[in-house]
């Protein structure tokens, strides 16, 4: 019943505009009160959003590396896209980290309120990307690319203030052993992922290559390292099979049998993280107490936070990026990422005023932002389908 639900959301996101997060939210927030009205108990343990949201991370990010086909005239766009998404997440989870620390005295480390910060200043792909599927042309290429590069930046970021050794010199060291090292781990990994794919004829294949690609991201994260790194370079090589492997590697490499997997791949990540998708914005809504968040200051905390975050990105867009405004200053949605990293934040730097419900505030409101941002109209561009960049 709930994929027929979020099918049907995904329709009516295409004719209304609103996006279908929005809505799975909402259901999920009117399920909790019927549950609720009618006496039932159903716990729904912090754990099951964590599992569902990596998983659907993972899925989210390979599918939309599947279809980015590397062309010539593209590097503006990625460039500017990368600029964006680094100065953005910095920028402005610098200024909600000392938005926390103005509201709750000096007694707070300005590391701990940092870490509470990144995770509201993370674009989430996973909302941003499905909803502009409508777009077409270069805006949707810029958002996709953005927030793509967001999620992997506000890992990597998220670990580098998480780091014991935090505003010392060897943490910006240990930061840039990490990076080396990911790189190293997603080329031997993708070398790998890609061979298993060429090589084998088992009529289980697929299921195969996305549990080792869990495993590797598991591992990395283990040693602290931005696993989603290692997802996006083999959904990029694979997509792009002709432009990477020359040379001697076409001896263990076929980039034509690669292509021919590709589409069935596309297929089955596609659907994947649709139905994880689906199950964690769900359960995400179900999880919140609507009394919680019907609260005077916590609501006036979210707007403030939100509007931060929105004057610091429209200042970027216009003054640094020089680009468009509409809609791009208004798609800067949070999600998925968000509510992952925020439980990934170790005991000893919560605070007890950033909580679910102020998660769920920041959410719903940047995206009620991204309607409005889809409903104003902005230059026309010629629409195409994400597959052919």
């Amino acid at each position: 019943m709930a994929v027929i639900v979020s099918y049907l959301f995904d329709i009516a996101a295409r004719a209304t505009k609103i996006p279908s997060v929005l809505m799975l939210l909402l259901t999920g927030i009117a399920l909790k009160q019927a549950a609720e009205y009618t006496g039932l108990a159903l716990p729904l343990p912090a754990v099951t959003l964590q599992l569902l949201g990596i998983v659907g991370l993972i899925m989210i990010v390979l599918e939309e590396s599947l279809h980015l086909k590397i062309l010539p005239g593209k590097g503006s766009v990625i460039r500017r896209a990368f600029a964006a998404a680094a100065v953005m997440l910095v920028g402005q989870a610098v200024a909600i980290a000392g938005l926390l620390q103005w509201y709750l005295g000096p007694g707070v480390p300005f590391q701990t309120c940092l870490l509470n910060a990144v995770p509201l200043a993370v674009v989430s792909s996973a909302v941003a990307i499905p909803s502009v599927a409508t777009l077409g042309g270069e805006k949707q290429e810029f958002i996709v690319y953005e927030s793509t590069f967001s999620d992997i930046l506000g890992i990597m970021f998220f670990n580098f203030v998480a780091q014991d050794n935090f505003a010392q010199g060897v943490s910006a060291l240990t930061f840039a052993r990490d990076l080396l090292a990911v790189l190293v781990v997603s080329v031997l990994a993708t070398a790998i992922l890609a061979f298993l794919l060429d090589r084998i004829r088992h009529h289980v294949k697929f299921i195969l290559i996305l549990a080792f690609l869990v495993l590797i991201y598991s591992l990395a994260k283990k040693l602290h390292l931005s696993s989603l790194l290692v997802v996006l370079v083999f959904g990029v090589i694979v997509r792009n099979a002709e432009l990477f492997l020359r040379g001697p590697l076409r001896r263990w490499f076929d980039p034509g049998r690669l292509q021919e997997e590709l589409h069935q791949l596309q297929s089955i990540t596609g659907e994947g993280a649709f139905l994880i998708r689906t199950f964690f914005f769900l359960l995400f809504g179900f999880s919140i107490s609507l009394a919680g968040i019907l609260n005077g200051p916590l609501l006036l905390q979210g707007v403030g936070i939100v509007a931060v975050l929105t004057l610091l990105r429209y200042l970027y867009l216009r003054y640094v990026a020089r680009t468009s405004l509409v809609p791009e200053v208004f798609i800067a949605p949070k999600g998925l990422i968000t509510v992952l990293l925020f439980y990934s934040i170790p005991p000893r730097h919560l605070i007890g005023e950033v909580s679910e419900n102020i998660l769920f505030v920041v959410i719903l409101l940047t995206g009620v932002l991204m309607l409005i941002g889809l409903q104003l109209p902005g230059k026309k561009e010629e629409p195409r389908a994400l597959a052919e960049y």
